[in-house]
């Protein structure tokens, strides 16, 4: 049993999707209701699968967390892996300046990116409180209250905490390369 925060896209799609191929039956969690319940969806039609269900989950949320807990108590039991992916960018982004840079996938994970995006970013108060309450203790928040469960799994729990949006653009070939290879767990 597997709970992906933030499932719904990107990185934590993909880890959905991977886990389940590999017979696992994944919890995917999004705070929208709607963008969560598409997810699973597209995972069981492409992939033809139906071990993938979804719990709204909101990571800043501690009844929502709750939530999520007395589910998984109730109808699992244990859990086996918790994959902490759900993250917010901690700038405000200007989207029409973004698209103009019109940056491409090298230039974007090389780091050279970085002085051209120093004018479409800015920080303020409340996007940083946002990133911090998403990123930080959210992911706290959710490893606590799930960890009485993990400690109940048989195979031995695992918590993987995700960090990189770079990690997008190569997903799918590391994801396949963790899952097959269980000398890659460290």
């Amino acid at each position: 049993i597997a709970v992906v925060t933030g499932g719904n896209k990107g990185v934590g799609l993909e880890v959905c999707r991977q886990l389940a191929v590999q017979g696992v039956t994944v919890i995917l969690t999004a705070r929208d209701e709607k963008r969560g319940k598409d997810a699973v969806e597209s995972i069981c039609l492409e992939s033809n699968l139906s071990n993938v269900v979804f719990h709204q989950l909101d990571v800043r949320d501690d009844s929502s967390v709750a939530a999520l807990a007395r589910h998984i108590e109730s109808r699992y039991g244990e859990l086996d892996i918790l994959v902490n992916n759900a993250a917010v960018v901690g700038v405000a982004a200007d989207e029409e300046g973004l698209k103009a840079l019109n940056l491409d996938a090298e230039t974007w994970t090389s780091g050279r990116a970085a002085t051209l995006l120093k004018d479409v970013f800015q920080n303020t108060y409340e996007v940083a409180r946002d990133c911090l309450d998403t990123n930080y203790y959210g992911c706290k928040r959710v490893t606590e209250a799930l960890l009485p469960l993990l400690k109940l799994s048989k195979f031995g729990a695992r918590i993987v905490n995700v960090s990189s949006l770079a990690s997008e653009l190569k997903v799918r070939r590391q994801l396949k390369f963790f899952l097959t290879d269980p000398q890659s767990v460290s």
